[in-house]
């Protein structure tokens, strides 16, 4: 089936007409149901995204019926800033939330999210676990700083890694959220608190099943977040001695403006690990993604074991990027590639371009206009991201030519080729290029050599047309400032 027939079909089912039939796949004349399914810190460590080691068979499953963006990246490196921008599709400019633990309706109390749309527009909308910012793991098993217009239905699981707190290695002891932390785990994946999200999903999907009604059901998994807590089977799934821990060339950070060269260093204690306790993060960590994985296989499985896979669209991805070991940095917050980069795949069943990968830019930002072209719906006018739904008709499709992060005072943009960072008002403070053909892992800072001037000047250029973007108000949202007091 070409593209045109593809996007007709699909069209012609989100308006609700009769089933149509494409091979063995019978569509529904119902709108299609949304399943968005997001890990915690994950960056795109992932068989899938070519990571050699890492084991992840149910997301790389997922990424042979869907399309898989090359180049997603998050608009803040930080999960409660992101989570709010992409759940409104508003940059964190236009969110004013650029800090953790901030509910969504302080800033902006009369958007539309995007869940809540959905709810507007006939859906079904339940959380399961983390959508909106939880501090980790204190708030495991609370609302956190959840928003309650956006579902219909919430649960808040809990598990034993919240209880196994005392057991769990920490560099700063009795801290875990913020600190490298971790533990192999006794019992089972199902006495975790993912598996009881796992679970609750299966229990709901069932349900949903036989209700009718169209949903979107949001599963937040909780890791591979510190604490990077499995059961101790996916830590023997990496031995020690093959972990490779990436190197930092001696004055490496003497390169960089003071504030990249601060957002790298900021944890004292976890900078240029010691080459053991590398070892053993980098195995925790990779351990947290492959169970979290085999939970998602297992809220698949289960999708397919209903006879939902048939009419609902699927989404995999991460609220941010993260760094483990490149640069010398571990965790979060930082404006290189490593933070920036998230991973995002969708399936979209019938659709011509599974199995394939995109390169073309995204923002995450953009989830919520895909998704709700994808179900024949218009998103509130104050939405900022585009729809990637040409994309997901033609992978060669470009719709971006750039993507826009932010960190404290700095911004920094992803083209095809480059990296541009600027920190302080026009780069007062510093600026960092980076050429990704010939230096993927940004480690050579070009800002200041003369035969890449015309190219950096460009890209201020590019720059100040995306903040200026960043910063429109968006229309019909009230944007409440620090300190104004609520009426």
């Amino acid at each position: 089936m070409n593209d045109r027939r593809w996007w007709l079909k699909w069209g012609l089912t989100c308006a609700g007409c009769c089933v149509l039939f494409a091979g063995n796949i019978a569509w529904s004349a119902e709108k299609p149901n949304v399943l968005f399914l997001i890990c915690d810190d994950l960056n795109c460590d992932l068989g899938c995204y070519g990571h050699p080691q890492v084991k992840s068979p149910a997301i790389d499953a997922l990424a042979q019926r869907g399309l898989r963006f090359e180049h997603a990246y998050c608009q803040y490196p930080l999960c409660g800033p992101s989570r709010a921008s992409f759940m409104t599709g508003l940059y964190p400019d236009q969110t004013l939330i650029q800090t953790n633990a901030i509910y969504l309706r302080e800033r902006l109390p009369n958007v539309t999210s995007m869940t809540q749309f959905f709810r507007d527009h006939g859906y079904y909308a339940s959380r399961i676990g983390k959508i909106y910012h939880y501090n980790v793991p204190k708030h495991i098993g609370t609302g956190g700083h959840d928003d309650p217009f956006s579902w219909d239905q919430t649960f808040n699981p809990r598990g034993r890694d919240v209880d196994d707190e005392a057991l769990i290695f920490s560099l700063r002891p009795g801290q875990f959220g913020g600190t490298l932390s971790w533990l192999a785990a006794e019992g089972s994946d199902r006495e975790q608190t993912d598996g009881i999200a796992a679970a609750e999903a299966i229990r709901q999907l069932e349900s949903l099943s036989r209700k009718g009604k169209p949903f979107f059901l949001a599963v937040g998994l909780y890791r591979p977040h510190t604490p990077y807590v499995a059961p101790r089977e996916y830590f023997r799934k990496y031995p020690l001695e093959q972990i490779v821990v990436p190197q930092v060339p001696a004055g490496y950070l003497e390169t960089l403006p003071a504030p990249a060269r601060r957002s790298l260093t900021q944890k004292k204690d976890q900078v240029n690990l010691p080459e053991e306790l590398a070892r053993q993060a980098i195995q925790a960590y990779y351990a947290s993604i492959s169970f979290a994985d085999a939970q998602v296989g297992l809220i698949l499985e289960s999708l397919t074991k209903q006879g939902l896979d048939r009419n609902t669209i699927v989404v995999f991805t991460s609220d941010h990027g993260y760094h483990m070991g490149e640069h010398g940095h571990y965790q979060k917050t930082t404006l290189f590639e490593n933070a920036t980069r998230v991973p995002w795949i969708i399936s979209v069943p019938g659709m011509t371009s599974a199995g394939q990968s995109t390169t073309t830019i995204a923002e995450m930002i953009d989830f919520f206009p895909t998704l709700a072209e994808l179900c024949g719906l218009t998103p509130p006018p104050a939405v900022s991201g585009i729809s990637q739904v040409p994309t997901l008709r033609d992978p060669r499709a470009m719709t971006r030519t750039s993507a826009l992060s932010q960190y404290l005072n700095g911004y920094s943009l992803r083209t095809e080729h480059f990296r541009y960072t600027a920190w302080g008002d026009a780069g007062e403070n510093g600026e960092e290029l980076y050429d990704h053909s010939s230096d993927p892992r940004e480690m050579r800072n070009l800002a200041g050599e003369t035969k890449y001037a015309e190219i950096l000047q460009k890209l201020r250029i590019l720059m100040q047309e995306r903040i200026a973007q960043a910063l429109t108000r968006p229309p019909g949202v009230h944007q409440r400032l620090p300190g104004e007091l609520v009426k």
